[in-house]
């Protein structure tokens, strides 16, 4: 019997510190970022093509005060309701004391300065592609930007997904730094994919997700259920979209679909930011899109 329960707290011990390892919030570091010098010029680009003012400005915000990136917008999931953060330069309600560096960790290793787990409802997934030196542009950009004294919302949460320390498996299990489209035909197609996949996130609306949110990759843009329950996201692979690339692009840009409808719900805001973009980017991301396989959700 001794023997027994011996063997039973070493196990329970050994798979404490398995656990312990596994879930541990893993920076990037600050060696990355590193004599990066940030250019708030392109960082401008960065933040239109990443979508920050979709989630963190006010919700309802129009013209210059989607600049004000108060927080606020609630995103409903099956996990909880998840509210965007101040991300202002304000040095106590924003993130204005951050360095580049801790910008970095949250965006692509999704975690806080503090050393806690961001939630997935930020697409630190994707963000996780991007190009350290577009981290850099885009902390000088939003340094520059107004600041806002509005306390961050706090997510509502409940157990067992408010354990933060369980995030860091959901980690292990889903986040990585490949490319949902490994061979790209041309560098137009590599830079779309970069916009695509990497800052501007379009896999984690437009991809189905497993039971435990992670995304199902190789159905990848090929169409999901709506975070609130409500409606169906479409699948804007070639098996769902028959547009043109030109017709995607003028999307991009106006919001006018080819049978001359208008960008409604979350795709009027994405629109919002595509908008801000040049036309060589739009028809980047239109290229991308007709170079993804194609997934047939007929059946769907």
């Amino acid at each position: 019997m001794k023997r027994l329960l011996s063997g039973l707290v070493i196990l329970a011990l050994a798979g404490g510190a398995v656990f312990w390892f596994v879930t541990r919030p893993d920076l990037v570091g600050a060696d990355t970022y590193a004599g990066l010098t940030g250019d708030a010029a392109r960082g401008e680009t960065v933040f239109w093509a990443g979508g920050c003012a979709s989630c963190h400005a006010a919700p309802g915000a129009e013209g210059e005060d989607r600049l004000v990136l108060s927080g606020g917008t609630a995103l409903a999931s099956d996990f909880g309701t998840f509210y965007a953060p101040n991300i202002s330069p304000h040095p106590e309600t924003g993130i204005g004391g951050w360095s580049v560096a801790e910008l970095g960790d949250a965006m692509q290793a999704g975690v806080s300065p503090g050393g806690a787990h961001y939630y997935p409802a930020f697409p630190f997934t994707s963000y996780v592609k991007a190009a350290p030196q577009d981290i850099a542009d885009l902390h000088a950009f939003l340094m520059g930007l107004p600041d806002s004294d509005t306390a961050s919302h706090p997510h509502e949460v409940g157990f067992p997904y408010s354990v933060n320390r369980l995030l860091g498996g959901w980690k292990f299990l889903y986040l990585n730094d490949g490319w949902a489209l490994d061979e790209v035909p041309s560098e137009q197609v590599e830079r779309g994919r970069y916009l695509a996949e990497a800052l501007g996130h379009c896999g984690e609306c437009h991809t189905p997700r497993g039971a435990f949110g992670g995304l199902d990759t190789a159905r990848w843009l090929g169409g999901a259920a709506h975070p609130s329950g409500e409606g169906r996201i479409p699948n804007i692979t070639p098996g769902g979209l028959d547009w043109s690339e030109s017709d995607i692009a003028e999307y991009l840009r106006s919001g006018f679909t080819p049978e001359f409808d208008v960008a409604g719900g979350d795709m009027a805001e994405v629109v919002k930011n595509t908008a801000k973009l040049s036309d060589e980017d739009r028809a980047a991301i239109a290229a991308y899109l007709k170079a993804v396989p194609a997934v047939d959700t007929a059946g769907d």
